[in-house]
């Protein structure tokens, strides 16, 4: 059995890549691909789901909840990180890459504070699978999906670790150690159900 993580859908900021705000909601092609992926992990038949309560991420929680029918958890450890007043402002502006920011911008968190917020997440969303017998979905956010898959999952004979990850994209690790990774940065379900080398639900 296994750990399903599932990024946010798209939203009108992501598109034009300006830093959001906590309060973004998704866009209406990020709810289309919400409802898609709700699809696809309806048919992995899961027993509960854990969400980040941002906007973005709630409501994609919600599409997967309706869709399986299971009560959406939320855990504010799940958030993204805190860019505090750099929230707004267009990628183009700043002058530096936003994912590399080691510093804590004003009002905002560290990559160190990041990080160690992470590695809480991933304690607290493995200790919540123990209790569970079948899959979990995690619905977070791209920069704490990635961190906690790049520091705390095992890429031994895996794929490397992806750049970025896309809107609603699928990542799958075994929920017992050492948590070795068994699929990446899935988009499948977007592609109006086309078969591809991460499309199996087999790995579950």
């Amino acid at each position: 059995m296994s750990i399903v993580w599932l990024r946010h859908g798209e939203t009108a900021l992501n598109a034009t890549r300006v830093v959001q705000p906590a309060d973004t909601p998704l866009s209406d092609r990020g709810l289309r691909q919400a409802a898609a992926a709700a699809r696809r992990l309806a048919a992995l038949s899961p027993v509960a789901l854990l969400s980040s309560d941002m906007p973005r991420a709630a409501q994609t929680a919600q599409a997967v909840a309706a869709a399986t029918g299971l009560p959406v958890h939320t855990e504010p450890l799940l958030r993204e990180r805190n860019f505090g007043q750099l929230r707004g402002r267009t990628h183009d502006s700043l002058g530096f890459e936003l994912r590399t920011l080691r510093e804590a911008p004003p009002g905002g968190e560290s990559m160190a504070e990041f990080l160690t917020r992470v590695a809480r997440a991933w304690h607290r969303v493995v200790a919540h699978r123990a209790n569970l017998d079948g899959p979990l979905i995690v619905i977070s956010h791209g920069l704490l999906i990635h961190a906690a898959l790049r520091d705390h999952a095992d890429w031994q004979d895996s794929a490397t670790v992806p750049p970025w990850l896309e809107n609603t994209a699928v990542s799958v690790v075994d929920a017992a150690a050492p948590h070795r990774v068994r699929q990446v940065n899935c988009t499948a379900h977007l592609n109006d159900g086309a078969d591809g080398p991460c499309a199996s639900n087999a790995i579950v």
